[in-house]
């Protein structure tokens, strides 16, 4: 089986109680993080002491993003000196945050560091295969699909509306999308969506599920439901701090072989 436990939900700054947009994903004896904005830190570090994670892995540079990998790079540096360095799969700029917050600490001093540029693939362990496909968002981002042995999950990340999500969450049994406006972004290029335009994309793909996250502080999340609902055919989840969802691929049947060779 694999698990997605909500880490954060909430996009630009924290609600009260909450924490900006991240998950932990496990599958395939991987236990990989998608993002690390404000307020995560505590949250992973209380499944997994000492940060100890197979990747990490930051769609881009916005500080509700990628902000806590400084306080991991902390927590690796004095509390995990001497350990292999967690692998750190980020776009270029995201480098350039940690350096400005943390100058003491290299990145590349507790983390092995990979930049990832727009489109590319990787295996974490043994048994998970991750591609990153670009996205629309302010500055450089993807998103990120994570094929395992028990499910595929898909997370946008920060982005418009675009084909390249429905590449990113083909068939994933869970699709993981922002939803951070209430009326569709009026730029000549969007770069965030709304619940509605997610669902859109999430079935033109043909995920199983759907599951709205970066939620703007204060956003009616129920209605972002039920917007999503009108449009997409499966189940549509609101993300919420603490949830596990646990995914197991749907076994496909076997075709019988007959004895007149039919």
């Amino acid at each position: 089986m694999a698990e997605l436990t909500v880490l954060g939900s909430s996009g630009a700054w924290p609600e009260a109680g909450r924490a900006c947009s991240a998950f932990l994903v496990r599958d395939g004896g991987a236990r990989i993080v998608l993002d690390l904005g404000y307020g995560v830190l505590p949250r992973l570090l209380a499944l997994c002491p000492d940060g100890e994670v197979d990747a990490v892995v930051i769609t881009h540079e916005h500080p509700d993003h990628c902000v806590d990998v400084s306080g991991l790079a902390r927590v690796r540096h004095y509390h995990a000196a001497g350990r292999p360095r967690v692998p750190l799969y980020c776009t270029a700029g995201v480098l350039d945050v940690l350096r400005a917050a943390e100058p003491t600490i290299d990145p590349e001093s507790v983390f092995d560091v990979h930049v990832v540029h727009g489109r590319d693939s990787w295996r974490v362990g043994e048994h998970v295969e991750v591609t990153t496909v670009p996205v629309p968002h302010h500055v450089p981002a993807v998103g990120v699909r994570l094929s395992g042995p028990s499910a595929t999950i898909a997370y946008t990340g920060d982005s418009g509306p675009a084909d390249a999500l429905v590449e990113l969450g083909a068939d994933a049994d869970l699709f993981v999308m922002e939803a951070t406006l209430t009326e569709p972004d009026p730029g000549e290029v969007p770069r965030l969506l709304t619940a509605g335009q997610a669902a859109e994309l999430a079935e033109r793909a043909g995920a199983a599920t759907l599951m709205l996250t970066h939620f703007w502080p204060g956003a009616d999340r129920e209605t972002a439901v039920r917007e999503a609902c009108a449009v997409f055919s499966g189940d549509v989840l609101a993300a919420e701090e603490g949830h596990t969802l646990t995914l197991q691929r749907p076994v496909q049947p076997q075709s019988s072989l007959r004895l007149d060779g039919t």
